[in-house]
C-alpha cells in the first residue's frame, strides 16, 4: 500500500526505465516490482539522495514536479541572486500555477538566458520541457520526450542541494525529498520551517 497518491506508476520499474541511477550501488536498495514509494524511501534511508530525487521526480505529475523544483530553487536564492535568475524562478512559479504556452515560452527564454547554471535556470527549463513543442513557434511541432522535464527537475534539486551549503548538502537533500514526498501525498510541499 502506498500513500503517494500523485504517483501513477504501479512499480518502480516503470520509472527506472526512464533514467540511469547515479550510484550503481543504489540498485541493490531498489525493489523494482513494488510501488515506487518503497524504493524512494529505501534510497533515502541509505543516503542515495540523488537517485531518490530522480525516482521521485519521474513519479510526480509534471506540475507538481516543476513546483518541487521551484521550492528547491527558491531555497537556493540569496540576496545576491541576479535579476535574471530571480525572474527565471518567478516565471516558473507562474507556469506551475497557470501552465499556459505564454508562460512556458517565458520559462524557455529565461532558462536559456541564465545558461543552465543555477537551480532557477533548471526549474525554468523543467517547465519548458513539460509540454508543448521543443521547436520555435511556427516551426513543425516536436514534443519533448515524456520524462525530459523530470531530468531537469532532478538537476535543479541536485544543484540546489549542492550549492546552498556544499558542506551540508545531505541536509538539503533531506529537506527537498521531504517536500517532494509531501507533494506526492497531495500536499503543497510548503513545510513549516522550511
Amino acid at each position: 500500500m502506498t500513500d503517494l497518491i500523485k504517483i501513477q506508476a504501479l512499480t518502480a520499474e516503470e520509472l527506472l526505465n526512464e533514467f540511469e541511477l547515479t550510484e550503481p550501488e543504489a540498485e541493490a536498495v531498489i525493489v523494482r516490482d513494488t510501488a515506487p514509494q518503497i524504493s524512494i524511501e529505501r534510497l533515502m534511508q541509505q543516503g542515495f539522495y540523488q537517485d531518490a530525487v530522480k525516482l521521485l521526480a519521474h513519479g510526480l505529475p509534471k506540475r507538481e514536479a516543476v513546483w518541487w523544483a521551484c521550492l528547491a530553487a527558491r531555497k537556493a536564492q540569496t540576496p545576491e541572486t541576479d535579476e535574471d535568475n530571480v525572474n527565471a524562478l518567478l516565471a516558473t512559479e507562474t507556469w506551475a500555477r497557470k501552465p499556459t504556452e505564454e508562460h512556458r515560452q517565458r520559462c524557455r527564454e529565461l532558462g536559456e538566458k541564465t545558461q543552465y547554471k543555477s537551480a532557477a535556470s533548471w526549474a525554468a527549463t523543467s517547465a519548458y520541457w513539460s509540454t508543448g513543442s521543443m521547436t520555435n513557434p511556427g516551426d513543425p511541432e516536436v514534443p519533448p520526450p515524456p520524462y525530459l522535464y523530470a531530468h531537469a527537475v532532478a538537476g535543479c534539486i541536485t544543484l540546489a542541494a549542492a550549492t546552498i551549503d556544499p558542506e551540508n548538502a545531505e541536509q538539503y537533500y533531506q529537506l527537498f525529498l521531504t517536500q517532494g514526498m509531501d507533494l506526492a501525498r497531495g500536499g503543497n510541499g510548503l513545510l513549516e520551517g522550511a
